[in-house]
């Protein structure tokens, strides 16, 4: 517990002294927040009651999806997780612990949104606080489980850019938050659903919202628990100690199946 702890503690503070992740996890998120919050609502005012879930999950995106893996690729090619495994880390804590930590920078970074968004542009405040956290926390452990996964397949740094970019510019302009998943038509009402994003904008507005937790709601949840879960499975089993080692105990494309539990989620909403 008290290697698991520093090594927490380590990684935690390297997301604050760090300039690209500080960038990553609060700069860039909040600077989007208030620009778009701010353009949005005066062009439209409807806009307000979707400020709050699409800004979080925003964020989650930003600091999970497109932050998270460049330190993952980064330590295991200066050899981190090559003395990680020489001093017994186990494979699942090299993965878990950046993505955990980096996951608390992103519900601080959330929660600020949450809080300031009423006070600054009059959107209206969760009716149900319960809903809103199984929102958040569902969000955030989805989107960590890309990351890592994200992290451990790619071989070096601008590969990250691709697969990052590939799940971040989607699910802002089909994935609900931009424009609404009702407003989308078609295909692209279709492929929006692959995306882990309108789960989360789906459960904010039936849970956090008050409206209930009907059968589109129960699927979303589900949907994000296999997706999360499946996400951090492959992560833990494609890992690989040393970017000189090409041996590993699948292929990446393995990796592809992460997406099965939304192909499916969109056979169901």
């Amino acid at each position: 517990m008290n290697a698991f702890t520093s090594h927490f503690s380590y990684e935690f503070r390297t997301g604050l002294r760090d300039r690209s992740l500080l960038l990553m996890n609060y700069l860039f998120p909040m600077a989007f927040y208030v620009v778009v919050s701010l353009l949005m609502t005066q062009l439209n005012p409807t806009f307000r009651p979707s400020i709050i879930p699409a800004m979080v999950v925003f964020v989650t995106l930003t600091s999970l999806v497109l932050g998270l893996p460049n330190p993952i690729v980064s330590a295991r090619e200066a050899g981190v997780f090559r003395s990680y495994r020489i001093n017994g880390v186990p494979a699942l804590s090299s993965v878990l612990v950046p993505a955990l930590s980096t996951a608390v920078h992103s519900v601080i970074a959330a929660l600020a949104v949450t809080l300031t968004a009423p006070v600054f542009f009059d959107a209206p405040t969760p009716a149900n606080w319960g809903g809103y956290v199984l929102f958040l926390m569902l969000t955030v452990f989805v989107m960590a489980g890309l990351g890592a996964l994200i992290g451990v397949i790619s071989a070096n740094t601008r590969i990250t850019i691709l697969w990052s970019q590939l799940i971040f510019l989607p699910s802002i302009m089909i994935g609900g938050l931009m424009v609404p998943q009702d407003a989308l038509t078609g295909a692209l009402a279709t492929i929006g659903k692959i995306f882990p994003s309108s789960y989360s904008v789906e459960i904010y507005n039936s849970l956090a919202l008050g409206t209930g937790a009907g059968p589109r709601a129960v699927v979303s949840i589900l949907v994000l628990l296999a997706g999360g879960a499946l996400a951090f499975t492959l992560a833990s089993y494609l890992f690989s100690w040393d970017s000189q080692n090409t041996t590993r105990r699948g292929s990446a494309w393995l990796a592809i199946l992460v997406v099965a539990p939304f192909v499916a989620g969109t056979a169901l909403l």
